[in-house]
């Protein structure tokens, strides 16, 4: 069976594959311009950037629920056995810096 064609139908075949050919050079355009690889390279970025973002909220978050735990009771009520030897070595730490500051000056 042959392909007879009538030279309108040739004639439309190639308009279509030329409009389709046209609309696939435009996207290549799209793609390969300077704006949209800068705005795309941007997203990526944001998105690494948010995504870093919410892993350190959650490290923070479980570090300080972790050291709250340590220091606080189950009720809110502060446990001063810990925080008692804490505030104490952090005044021995600004007492020493203090000290420090001092001596350098002098």
């Amino acid at each position: 069976m042959s392909d007879a064609r009538t030279p309108a139908q040739i004639e439309a075949d190639i308009v279509r594959r030329r409009d389709q050919l046209a609309e696939t050079l435009d996207e290549i355009g799209v793609r390969v311009h300077p704006q949209t690889i800068v705005g795309d390279a941007k997203a990526r970025m944001v998105s690494r950037v948010d995504q870093t973002a919410g892993k350190a909220f959650v490290a923070v978050n479980r570090t300080v629920s972790g050291v709250r735990h340590r220091f606080v009771s189950e009720d809110g009520a502060p446990r001063l056995e810990r925080l008692v030897p804490v505030a104490l070595i952090a005044v021995g730490v600004v007492g020493l810096l203090a000290v420090s500051v001092r001596r350098r000056r002098v």
